[in-house]
Protein backbone atom coordinates (compact mmCIF):
# COMPACT_ATOMS: atom_id res chain seq x y z
CA UNK A 1 0.00 0.00 0.00
CA UNK A 2 1.48 3.29 -1.03
CA UNK A 3 1.90 6.11 1.45
CA UNK A 4 0.57 9.48 0.40
CA UNK A 5 2.73 12.58 0.28
CA UNK A 6 0.71 14.13 3.13
CA UNK A 7 1.30 11.11 5.33
CA UNK A 8 5.03 11.29 4.60
CA UNK A 9 5.20 14.92 5.63
CA UNK A 10 3.11 14.18 8.71
CA UNK A 11 5.45 11.36 9.70
CA UNK A 12 8.49 13.63 9.28
CA UNK A 13 6.79 16.36 11.32
CA UNK A 14 5.86 14.01 14.16
CA UNK A 15 9.41 12.68 14.39
CA UNK A 16 10.97 16.15 14.43
CA UNK A 17 11.62 18.40 17.35
CA UNK A 18 9.24 21.04 16.00
CA UNK A 19 6.28 18.92 17.02
CA UNK A 20 7.58 18.37 20.54
CA UNK A 21 8.83 21.84 21.50
CA UNK A 22 7.24 23.48 24.56
CA UNK A 23 6.83 27.16 25.39
CA UNK A 24 9.40 26.74 28.18
CA UNK A 25 11.97 25.49 25.67
CA UNK A 26 11.15 28.42 23.39
CA UNK A 27 11.85 30.79 26.28
CA UNK A 28 15.19 29.11 26.94
CA UNK A 29 16.11 29.34 23.25
CA UNK A 30 15.42 33.08 23.49
CA UNK A 31 17.60 33.26 26.62
CA UNK A 32 20.36 31.51 24.67
CA UNK A 33 19.95 34.03 21.87
CA UNK A 34 20.27 36.95 24.28
CA UNK A 35 23.42 35.48 25.82
CA UNK A 36 24.93 34.91 22.37
CA UNK A 37 24.17 38.54 21.53
CA UNK A 38 25.83 39.78 24.74
CA UNK A 39 28.90 37.62 24.06
CA UNK A 40 29.38 38.55 20.40
CA UNK A 41 28.03 42.10 20.10
CA UNK A 42 28.64 43.45 23.61
CA UNK A 43 31.74 41.27 24.19
CA UNK A 44 30.68 40.38 27.76
CA UNK A 45 33.18 37.67 28.82
CA UNK A 46 32.83 36.05 25.36
CA UNK A 47 35.37 33.29 26.00
CA UNK A 48 33.00 31.66 28.47
CA UNK A 49 29.65 33.31 27.86
CA UNK A 50 29.54 32.19 24.21
CA UNK A 51 30.04 28.44 24.89
CA UNK A 52 27.66 28.70 27.88
CA UNK A 53 25.04 30.34 25.67
CA UNK A 54 25.39 27.70 22.95
CA UNK A 55 25.21 25.00 25.61
CA UNK A 56 21.86 26.47 26.73
CA UNK A 57 20.68 26.33 23.12
CA UNK A 58 21.78 22.71 22.63
CA UNK A 59 20.22 21.51 25.90
CA UNK A 60 16.80 22.94 25.03
CA UNK A 61 16.47 21.48 21.54
CA UNK A 62 13.63 18.97 21.85
CA UNK A 63 14.46 15.31 21.21
CA UNK A 64 18.19 16.02 20.77
CA UNK A 65 18.92 14.44 24.19
CA UNK A 66 22.49 15.70 24.27
CA UNK A 67 22.51 15.64 28.09
CA UNK A 68 20.60 12.36 28.43
CA UNK A 69 22.30 9.71 30.60
CA UNK A 70 22.60 6.17 29.25
CA UNK A 71 19.73 3.80 30.13
CA UNK A 72 20.08 1.70 33.26
CA UNK A 73 20.87 -1.42 31.26
CA UNK A 74 23.47 0.47 29.18
CA UNK A 75 21.78 -0.75 26.03
CA UNK A 76 22.48 2.59 24.36
CA UNK A 77 24.97 5.39 24.90
CA UNK A 78 24.09 8.65 26.60
CA UNK A 79 24.23 12.06 24.97
CA UNK A 80 27.54 13.63 23.99
CA UNK A 81 27.31 16.48 26.49
CA UNK A 82 26.39 14.06 29.28
CA UNK A 83 29.85 12.50 29.05
CA UNK A 84 31.65 15.82 28.68
CA UNK A 85 29.76 17.10 31.74
CA UNK A 86 31.44 14.51 33.93
CA UNK A 87 34.51 16.75 33.93
CA UNK A 88 32.41 19.44 35.62
CA UNK A 89 30.65 17.03 37.96
CA UNK A 90 33.94 15.51 39.15
CA UNK A 91 35.63 18.91 39.58
CA UNK A 92 38.18 18.27 36.83
CA UNK A 93 37.53 21.24 34.53
CA UNK A 94 37.58 23.99 37.20
CA UNK A 95 40.87 22.63 38.54
CA UNK A 96 42.41 22.57 35.05
CA UNK A 97 41.19 26.13 34.47
CA UNK A 98 43.07 27.10 37.64
CA UNK A 99 46.19 25.43 36.25
CA UNK A 100 46.00 27.74 33.23
CA UNK A 101 45.24 30.78 35.40
CA UNK A 102 48.28 30.03 37.54
CA UNK A 103 50.47 29.83 34.44
CA UNK A 104 49.23 33.25 33.32
CA UNK A 105 49.34 34.99 36.72
CA UNK A 106 52.15 37.18 37.99
CA UNK A 107 52.10 37.08 41.80
CA UNK A 108 54.96 39.61 41.90
CA UNK A 109 52.79 42.59 42.96
CA UNK A 110 51.33 40.52 45.81
CA UNK A 111 54.77 39.36 46.96
CA UNK A 112 56.10 42.93 46.75
CA UNK A 113 53.20 44.23 48.88
CA UNK A 114 51.99 41.40 51.17
CA UNK A 115 49.38 43.71 52.71
CA UNK A 116 47.45 43.16 49.47
CA UNK A 117 46.37 39.85 50.98
CA UNK A 118 44.20 41.77 53.44
CA UNK A 119 42.53 43.65 50.60
CA UNK A 120 41.89 40.37 48.80
CA UNK A 121 40.37 38.96 51.98
CA UNK A 122 38.24 42.05 52.64
CA UNK A 123 36.82 41.83 49.13
CA UNK A 124 35.26 38.48 50.05
CA UNK A 125 32.97 40.36 52.47
CA UNK A 126 30.05 40.18 50.06
CA UNK A 127 30.21 36.39 50.08
CA UNK A 128 29.30 36.24 53.76
CA UNK A 129 26.69 39.02 53.53
CA UNK A 130 24.94 37.17 50.69
CA UNK A 131 25.16 33.89 52.62
CA UNK A 132 23.24 35.37 55.55
CA UNK A 133 20.62 36.91 53.26
CA UNK A 134 20.23 33.65 51.31
CA UNK A 135 19.58 31.74 54.54
CA UNK A 136 17.00 34.38 55.48
CA UNK A 137 15.29 33.89 52.09
CA UNK A 138 14.86 30.17 52.73
CA UNK A 139 17.82 28.55 50.97
CA UNK A 140 19.54 25.73 52.86
CA UNK A 141 23.21 26.20 53.87
CA UNK A 142 24.55 24.24 50.88
CA UNK A 143 22.50 26.33 48.43
CA UNK A 144 23.31 29.58 50.21
CA UNK A 145 27.05 28.83 50.11
CA UNK A 146 26.91 28.05 46.40
CA UNK A 147 25.00 31.24 45.62
CA UNK A 148 27.07 33.62 47.73
CA UNK A 149 30.39 32.49 46.20
CA UNK A 150 29.34 34.54 43.15
CA UNK A 151 30.61 37.52 45.16
CA UNK A 152 34.15 36.23 44.76
CA UNK A 153 33.91 36.97 41.01
CA UNK A 154 35.66 33.70 40.20
CA UNK A 155 33.73 31.51 37.77
CA UNK A 156 35.71 28.26 38.14
CA UNK A 157 35.51 28.47 41.95
CA UNK A 158 31.75 29.08 41.80
CA UNK A 159 31.32 26.07 39.49
CA UNK A 160 33.59 23.88 41.64
CA UNK A 161 31.72 24.68 44.87
CA UNK A 162 28.25 24.45 43.35
CA UNK A 163 28.86 21.01 41.82
CA UNK A 164 29.83 19.79 45.30
CA UNK A 165 27.05 21.41 47.33
CA UNK A 166 24.07 22.30 45.11
CA UNK A 167 24.46 20.98 41.54
CA UNK A 168 20.83 21.72 40.72
CA UNK A 169 21.62 25.45 40.97
CA UNK A 170 24.67 25.29 38.69
CA UNK A 171 23.24 26.88 35.50
CA UNK A 172 21.79 29.92 37.25
CA UNK A 173 24.89 30.44 39.39
CA UNK A 174 27.33 30.02 36.49
CA UNK A 175 25.44 32.41 34.22
CA UNK A 176 25.07 34.98 37.02
CA UNK A 177 28.75 34.72 37.99
CA UNK A 178 30.10 35.25 34.48
CA UNK A 179 27.55 37.95 33.67
CA UNK A 180 28.54 40.01 36.71
CA UNK A 181 32.24 39.49 35.97
CA UNK A 182 31.61 40.91 32.51
CA UNK A 183 29.72 43.87 34.02
CA UNK A 184 32.52 44.88 36.41
CA UNK A 185 33.25 48.11 34.48
CA UNK A 186 29.59 49.09 34.99
CA UNK A 187 29.01 47.84 38.55
CA UNK A 188 32.16 48.92 40.38
CA UNK A 189 32.87 52.56 39.36
CA UNK A 190 29.73 54.11 40.94
CA UNK A 191 30.49 52.29 44.22
CA UNK A 192 34.14 53.36 44.08
CA UNK A 193 33.22 57.01 43.58
CA UNK A 194 30.52 56.89 46.26
CA UNK A 195 32.82 55.52 48.98
CA UNK A 196 35.98 57.53 48.26
CA UNK A 197 36.82 61.23 48.24
CA UNK A 198 38.44 63.07 45.35
CA UNK A 199 41.60 63.44 47.44
CA UNK A 200 41.75 59.68 48.10
CA UNK A 201 41.28 58.84 44.42
CA UNK A 202 44.13 61.19 43.51
CA UNK A 203 46.67 59.41 45.73
CA UNK A 204 49.77 58.33 43.79
CA UNK A 205 51.49 55.17 44.99
CA UNK A 206 55.21 54.48 45.03
CA UNK A 207 56.69 52.00 42.58
CA UNK A 208 56.72 48.42 43.84
CA UNK A 209 60.04 46.86 44.78
CA UNK A 210 61.70 44.31 42.51
CA UNK A 211 60.77 40.74 43.44
CA UNK A 212 63.55 38.14 43.21
CA UNK A 213 63.23 34.89 41.31
CA UNK A 214 63.71 32.93 44.55
CA UNK A 215 60.70 34.68 46.09
CA UNK A 216 58.61 33.93 43.01
CA UNK A 217 59.48 30.21 43.18
CA UNK A 218 59.07 29.86 46.94
CA UNK A 219 55.70 31.65 47.00
CA UNK A 220 53.56 28.99 45.21
CA UNK A 221 55.17 26.22 47.25
CA UNK A 222 54.50 27.95 50.59
CA UNK A 223 50.93 28.92 49.66
CA UNK A 224 50.15 25.36 48.54
CA UNK A 225 51.44 23.82 51.77
CA UNK A 226 49.83 26.36 54.12
CA UNK A 227 46.41 26.66 52.45
CA UNK A 228 45.99 22.99 51.55
CA UNK A 229 46.94 21.86 55.05
CA UNK A 230 44.54 24.41 56.56
CA UNK A 231 41.69 23.59 54.14
CA UNK A 232 42.35 20.22 52.44
CA UNK A 233 39.05 20.40 50.54
CA UNK A 234 40.36 23.27 48.39
CA UNK A 235 43.57 21.46 47.42
CA UNK A 236 42.39 20.74 43.83
CA UNK A 237 41.99 24.46 43.10
CA UNK A 238 44.95 25.90 45.02
CA UNK A 239 47.21 23.00 44.06
CA UNK A 240 46.56 23.43 40.34
CA UNK A 241 46.76 27.24 40.57
CA UNK A 242 50.18 27.10 42.17
CA UNK A 243 51.39 24.28 39.93
CA UNK A 244 50.65 26.47 36.92
CA UNK A 245 52.42 29.39 38.60
CA UNK A 246 55.58 27.43 39.34
CA UNK A 247 55.59 26.33 35.68
CA UNK A 248 55.68 30.04 34.86
CA UNK A 249 58.22 31.17 37.41
CA UNK A 250 60.69 28.27 37.28
CA UNK A 251 61.76 29.09 33.73
CA UNK A 252 62.68 25.47 33.00
CA UNK A 253 59.39 24.09 31.60
CA UNK A 254 58.44 26.64 28.96
CA UNK A 255 56.60 24.04 26.87
CA UNK A 256 54.42 23.03 29.81
CA UNK A 257 53.82 26.67 30.71
CA UNK A 258 52.76 27.53 27.16
CA UNK A 259 50.46 24.50 26.97
CA UNK A 260 48.83 25.30 30.33
CA UNK A 261 48.12 28.95 29.54
CA UNK A 262 47.12 28.44 25.90
CA UNK A 263 46.02 25.10 24.40
CA UNK A 264 44.92 23.36 27.62
CA UNK A 265 42.93 26.22 29.12
CA UNK A 266 41.26 26.91 25.76
CA UNK A 267 40.17 23.29 25.30
CA UNK A 268 38.89 23.01 28.87
CA UNK A 269 37.06 26.34 28.56
CA UNK A 270 35.10 24.99 25.58
CA UNK A 271 34.07 21.84 27.45
CA UNK A 272 33.36 23.67 30.71
CA UNK A 273 31.29 26.46 29.21
CA UNK A 274 29.26 24.28 26.85
CA UNK A 275 28.38 21.64 29.43
CA UNK A 276 27.59 24.14 32.18
CA UNK A 277 25.26 25.91 29.77
CA UNK A 278 23.71 22.57 28.85
CA UNK A 279 22.52 22.11 32.43
CA UNK A 280 20.19 25.10 31.96
CA UNK A 281 17.16 23.14 30.82
CA UNK A 282 13.76 24.80 31.03
CA UNK A 283 12.45 22.59 33.83
CA UNK A 284 15.21 23.59 36.27
CA UNK A 285 16.07 27.11 35.10
CA UNK A 286 12.66 28.77 34.75
CA UNK A 287 11.89 28.97 38.46
CA UNK A 288 11.47 31.85 40.95
CA UNK A 289 14.68 30.72 42.65
CA UNK A 290 16.64 31.75 39.55
CA UNK A 291 15.65 35.40 40.02
CA UNK A 292 16.64 35.18 43.69
CA UNK A 293 20.04 33.76 42.72
CA UNK A 294 20.63 36.58 40.21
CA UNK A 295 19.68 39.20 42.84
CA UNK A 296 21.81 37.58 45.56
CA UNK A 297 24.77 37.36 43.18
CA UNK A 298 24.57 41.10 42.53
CA UNK A 299 24.27 41.77 46.26
CA UNK A 300 27.35 39.64 46.94
CA UNK A 301 29.30 41.41 44.21
CA UNK A 302 28.38 44.88 45.48
CA UNK A 303 29.33 44.13 49.08
CA UNK A 304 32.58 42.47 48.01
CA UNK A 305 33.52 45.71 46.25
CA UNK A 306 32.46 47.69 49.32
CA UNK A 307 34.54 45.50 51.64
CA UNK A 308 37.69 45.95 49.56
CA UNK A 309 37.29 49.72 49.26
CA UNK A 310 36.56 50.23 52.97
CA UNK A 311 39.72 48.36 53.96
CA UNK A 312 41.57 50.36 51.31
CA UNK A 313 40.36 53.56 52.99
CA UNK A 314 41.57 52.26 56.37
CA UNK A 315 44.98 51.40 54.90
CA UNK A 316 45.12 54.86 53.30
CA UNK A 317 44.52 56.44 56.70
CA UNK A 318 46.99 54.22 58.57
CA UNK A 319 49.70 54.74 55.95
CA UNK A 320 49.36 58.50 56.04
CA UNK A 321 47.86 58.70 52.56
CA UNK A 322 50.27 56.35 50.78
CA UNK A 323 47.67 53.77 49.68
CA UNK A 324 45.01 54.63 47.13
CA UNK A 325 41.77 52.98 48.37
CA UNK A 326 40.66 52.36 44.77
CA UNK A 327 42.94 49.32 44.62
CA UNK A 328 40.74 47.66 47.25
CA UNK A 329 37.97 47.15 44.71
CA UNK A 330 40.36 44.95 42.73
CA UNK A 331 40.28 42.43 45.58
CA UNK A 332 37.47 40.62 43.78
CA UNK A 333 39.21 37.94 41.80
CA UNK A 334 38.19 38.91 38.27
CA UNK A 335 41.75 39.02 36.90
CA UNK A 336 42.75 41.43 35.39
CA UNK A 337 39.51 43.30 34.67
CA UNK A 338 38.99 44.55 38.25
CA UNK A 339 42.56 45.87 38.37
CA UNK A 340 41.98 47.73 35.11
CA UNK A 341 38.87 49.38 36.55
CA UNK A 342 40.98 50.64 39.48
CA UNK A 343 43.50 52.02 37.00
CA UNK A 344 40.82 53.77 34.93
CA UNK A 345 39.13 55.36 37.93
CA UNK A 346 42.48 56.45 39.37
CA UNK A 347 43.49 58.15 36.12
CA UNK A 348 40.15 59.93 35.88
CA UNK A 349 40.93 61.56 39.23
CA UNK A 350 44.62 62.11 38.54
CA UNK A 351 46.08 61.59 35.03
CA UNK A 352 49.49 60.92 36.61
CA UNK A 353 48.10 57.94 38.51
CA UNK A 354 49.32 54.47 37.53
CA UNK A 355 47.56 52.00 39.80
CA UNK A 356 47.46 48.90 37.60
CA UNK A 357 50.40 47.00 39.12
CA UNK A 358 49.39 48.07 42.65
CA UNK A 359 45.84 46.82 41.98
CA UNK A 360 47.13 43.50 40.64
CA UNK A 361 48.29 42.58 44.16
CA UNK A 362 44.77 42.57 45.67
CA UNK A 363 43.44 41.17 42.39
CA UNK A 364 45.49 37.97 42.49
CA UNK A 365 45.04 37.81 46.27
CA UNK A 366 41.32 37.66 45.56
CA UNK A 367 41.82 34.48 43.52
CA UNK A 368 43.33 32.84 46.58
CA UNK A 369 40.71 34.42 48.85
CA UNK A 370 37.73 33.14 46.89
CA UNK A 371 39.23 29.64 46.78
CA UNK A 372 39.78 29.76 50.54
CA UNK A 373 36.15 30.87 51.03
CA UNK A 374 35.03 27.90 48.91
CA UNK A 375 37.19 25.59 51.00
CA UNK A 376 35.64 26.95 54.19
CA UNK A 377 32.12 26.29 52.91
CA UNK A 378 33.07 22.81 51.73
CA UNK A 379 34.50 22.03 55.16
CA UNK A 380 31.40 23.36 56.92
CA UNK A 381 28.64 22.02 54.68
CA UNK A 382 30.19 19.47 52.31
Amino acid sequence: MSISLAETFLSIWNSSGFSAITWQQLVMLCVAGILIYLAIVKKYEPLLLLPIAFGVLLANLPMADLMAPPPADHSAPGGLLYYLYQGVKLGIYPSLIFLGIGAMTDFGPLIARPSSLFLGAAAQFGIYVAFIVAIFLGFNPQEAASICIIGGADGPTAIFLTTKLAPELLPAIAIAAYSYMALIPMIQPPIMRLLTTQKEREVEMLQLREVSKLERIVFPIVVTVVVCMLLPSVAPLIGMLMLGNIFRESGVVERLNNTAQNALINIVTIFLGTTVGATAVASTFLRPETLKIVALGLLAFIFSTVGGILLGKLMCFLSGGKVNPLIGSAGVSAVPMAARVSQVEGQKANPANFLLMHAMGPNVAGVIGSAVAAGFFLTMFG
